[in-house]
């Protein structure tokens, strides 16, 4: 297989849309596109009991196995393939599963910090932003946590307040600076085809050369 040439960010708040913006370049670029949810990269927490690690603060970046992170991801632009954990939410932990995840011509990293470590952000072809209102953001948080991850809505009300909207406000809203393109509400489907417009652009542009990956892009925000 050839060297990937072409890797890309999404970042956004809780329920910004991440994970549609993500999923509509996959079935949109054109050709096969490699995943990897930030969320797969909690830290390991088996040394702890499941009170300790409910408690945990998950909407801090310290959550995270960076390095790890950093390997994967250098990896799988490296034409390798890699052995992605798994995530619990009810339980709050990895599971004992691996995935075998293989490299393609492009690969999307999407999370809430997925513009937050800087080593991770050099190594990103376009930086992408999704910017969707708190209002909408909690709700679609609500939803997800208490129908697909089955918590109780006080304990998600709670932890809303607690932790997600200041660490929001503290660590993942900043991150925006370091997009390329910001794109407003991630159901906005006009700006998801600018920006799979855009992609296909800026990987005409490389050429398909790794050596691109010192260039500059402009910062435009699809509206």
């Amino acid at each position: 297989m050839s060297i990937p040439s072409f890797a890309i960010g999404i970042a956004g708040g809780t329920g910004a849309g991440k994970t549609t913006v993500a999923r509509n370049v996959a079935d949109t670029v054109g050709e096969p596109v490699t995943r990897i949810p930030l969320d797969n990269y909690y830290e390991e927490l088996s040394h702890l009991e499941y009170e300790q690690r409910a408690d945990v603060n998950y909407d801090h970046p310290d959550a995270f196995e960076w390095e790890l992170l950093r390997e994967h991801l250098e990896s799988l632009l490296l034409g390798q393939s890699v052995e992605m954990p798994q995530y619990d939410f009810e339980i709050h932990n990895r599971t004992d599963e691996r995935i075998t995840v293989e490299p393609s011509d492009v690969i999307v990293l999407e999370g809430i910090f997925a513009l937050f470590d800087k080593t991770i952000r050099e190594m990103l072809d376009l930086r992408v932003y999704v910017m969707t209102d708190a209002d909408v953001r909690i709700l679609r948080r609500i939803e997800r946590d208490v129908v697909e991850r089955g918590r109780d809505l006080e304990g998600v009300i709670e932890q809303y307040l607690e932790t997600v909207k200041p660490m929001h406000e503290q660590f993942v809203a900043p991150t925006r600076k370091q997009a390329d393109v910001i794109i407003p509400e991630g159901a906005n489907r006009m700006a998801v085809d600018l920006l799979i417009d855009k992609i296909d652009a800026e990987r005409e542009d490389e050429g398909r050369s790794s050596a691109g990956r010192e260039r500059s892009v402009d910062s435009p925000t699809l509206e």
